[in-house]
């Protein structure tokens, strides 16, 4: 090995060290960091991955001197081939699968077993050098680097047909937190921008735009999954399980805060905030029922614009009721499988030309918010643009034989509205965000 590649190697070592030293600290305090400390991890990691790739353009060189090496030592007319490791542009690293992945890590954690070299693929996405093992390479000093497209399997196991995030008007951010200006005037109301018949020669009437500032901070979701031994030792079984129920426990803590979140460390949900319009029971309306009288007012609480975003979110034990509903002679919930108007059913249907979304998260059938109304374009997230942070640690449970995998994803959300919006003519406030009263 060259001076310069050694020097190379000991300067990235000194630079992770010393993003790994931020990190703990941050990790001790329990805290998210600051934005000088994002700073400075950005500018860590800057270098790093400019020494990686230095280590890089040092390793091709010697090889270079390598091949010339031996093309002296043999005639111009020998052929020699060149073998190349193609794993550096793989986004599995090699790895057939999560649970090969997950197998590697086990395996190189136990005493006395040799390394998978592919735990070490990555220079140039500032994962450790080969020549680095003493230190960064090492379970407990840095971990082994997730190769990156098992990190996205996951998150986009959690983003499937029944998650909500997609729904919602979300931004990715680099950084901790950010700021949204928001008018939430209407056309007909008495202050903000607004327009006037002009007579002839009359001083125009000026109005200013009623601002409003929301701000929206990262929040942690994490899932801290200690695997047995005997588990690691099944590739397969990792592969289909644990992914998957990571997935599920993220989904559903996603959509959780989405809908009722409560703040403080969690997102404000839509059916939290302000802006939550309850419709009331039918007068007379007798205990465990749901007649179409309870949809339609729900339907006529709806903003303009908004009944082409809305979808029902319903619990199951609704759907005996929805399913026997008709207005006259006709069904007002489409069976999965037809098409009415142009519009393809949900694999709940639709209902009143709605998809229905099935949930646990509505309550149970005839209490208050057992059927929900909502256009979560209403709603506005963040979340962090790196996606999901996949890391691994044996030492956490060490006396236990277990080693354990940790997920976690970043992400805030609130209402855009902080009230229920007051109509041009009548009483009868709208809201992007319904539920049904208990009947």
């Amino acid at each position: 090995m060259s001076k310069q590649m050694r020097e190379l190697q000991a300067r990235k070592s000194t630079l992770v060290k010393e993003a790994r030293a931020l990190t703990e600290r941050v990790a001790a305090d329990d805290r998210d960091m600051s934005d000088e400390e994002v700073s400075a991890f950005d500018a860590l990691k800057a270098r790093i991955e400019s020494a990686s790739a230095a280590i890089d353009r040092e390793a091709s060189l010697i090889a270079e001197e390598a091949q010339m090496a031996i093309g002296a030592m043999h005639p111009p007319h020998s052929a020699h081939v060149i073998v190349t490791d193609n794993r550096q542009a793989d986004p599995m690293h090699g790895f057939q699968s999560v649970g090969e992945f997950m197998q590697a890590v086990y395996q190189a954690e136990k005493p006395g077993k040799s390394l998978d070299e592919r735990l070490l693929i990555g220079g140039g996405r500032g994962a450790v050098a080969p020549g680095s093992f003493a230190n960064e390479s090492s379970g407990q000093d840095g971990g082994f680097m997730v190769p990156p497209q098992f990190s996205q399997q996951i998150f986009q196991l959690s983003l499937g047909e029944d998650s909500l995030l997609p729904m919602t008007d979300n931004v990715e951010i680099s950084g901790n937190s950010m700021a949204f200006l928001k008018d939430e005037t209407t056309p007909w109301g008495t202050n903000g921008i607004r327009a006037y018949w002009q007579g002839e020669a009359a001083s125009a009437i000026a109005s200013k735009p009623v601002l409003g500032l929301a701000a929206l901070r990262l929040k942690k979701l994490m899932a801290l999954v200690p695997t047995t031994d005997e588990l690691l030792d099944d590739a397969s079984v990792l592969t289909s399980y644990l992914p998957d129920k990571v997935a599920t426990s993220i989904r559903w803590k996603m959509n959780e805060s989405i809908l009722f979140g409560a703040g403080n460390g969690v997102p404000v949900g839509a059916l939290s905030s302000g802006a939550t319009v309850t419709v009331a029971k039918e007068t007379g309306q007798t205990t465990q029922t749901l007649v179409p009288q309870n949809l339609a007012k729900m339907i006529s609480r709806l903003p303009t614009g908004s009944f082409a975003n809305a979808v029902w979110i319903v619990n199951n034990n609704v759907l005996p009721a929805l399913f026997t509903l008709t207005l006259g002679n006709y069904p007002i919930h489409i069976p999965t499988g037809l098409t009415v108007g142009g519009i393809q059913a949900s694999p709940y249907g639709t209902l009143l030309g709605r998809p229905v979304v099935v949930f646990q998260h509505a309550n149970t059938f005839s209490a208050k918010g057992d059927i929900l109304l909502v256009d979560l374009r209403y709603y506005q997230t963040i979340t962090k643009a790196s996606g999901m942070q996949t890391a691994t640690s044996m030492h956490l449970y060490f006396d236990a034989d277990l080693t354990a995998f940790r997920t976690t994803f970043r992400m805030d959300g609130q209402s855009k509205i902080v009230t229920p919006i007051a109509p041009a003519k009548g009483s009868t406030t709208m809201s992007p965000f319904i539920q049904l009263g208990a009947r």
